[in-house]
């Protein structure tokens, strides 16, 4: 029979359905979803580090020297690469360089001012050169490269006074699996 409500006539909804509805995987799930609109957040400095290990493995897969770079720009991917210095025969082929470039077309300028580079291992002083250059916001690298480092490890190259432009650091992000595929790399090679 039709209950009255506030003046609205609704019909009274079956106990079946009504408990099928308290059941954990019903009411789970619409909680997870209501959880997950409430919670979206922006994806993290480790979220984007992942990815470019994930361009890392492909380097180490074609021979390369396994490092991974992706260039993020307002929370989206517009650039991802790997080192094919080997593959190209370019000396100049690194991962950061050859993501700045990408970058550079997505973006339709050179300026890179509103950018973050995200790579396994400490620029060289090469691509931090072009890091300064191309006037990056912010460098976040896993692995710090201390033979020929240009972030803070030999040199710094990003934040020296005399230059037009300062870059944001932020070092040792999945520090461990980036240093991890180098050491692994190297190994194999030696043997």
């Amino acid at each position: 029979m039709p209950k009255k409500f506030s003046g609205q006539t609704r019909r009274a909804m079956p106990k079946r359905k009504v408990a099928a509805l308290r059941t954990p995987k019903v009411f789970a799930s619409r909680c997870s979803r209501l959880q997950l609109t409430r919670m979206i957040e922006p994806p993290g400095d480790e979220y984007f580090v992942r990815e470019a290990l994930r361009h890392a493995q492909k380097a180490y897969e074609a021979g390369e020297v396994p490092v991974g770079a992706v260039v993020v720009r307002e929370g989206r991917i517009i650039a991802r690469a790997y080192n094919q210095v080997e593959l190209l025969k370019d000396a100049t082929a690194h991962a950061e360089m050859l993501a700045l470039t990408q970058a550079e077309a997505a973006v339709g300028d050179w300026r890179l001012t509103d950018c973050d580079l995200y790579v396994t291992k400490e620029p060289c002083a090469m691509c931090a050169g072009a890091i300064v250059h191309v006037r990056l916001r912010r460098l976040i690298f896993g692995c710090a490269d201390l033979r020929a480092g240009a972030a803070g490890s030999v040199i710094n190259l990003l934040q020296l006074p005399s230059l037009n432009h300062r870059c944001d650091i932020t070092s040792g992000v999945l520090e461990n699996e980036c240093a991890a595929i180098l050491q692994d790399f190297f190994r194999k090679r030696r043997d």
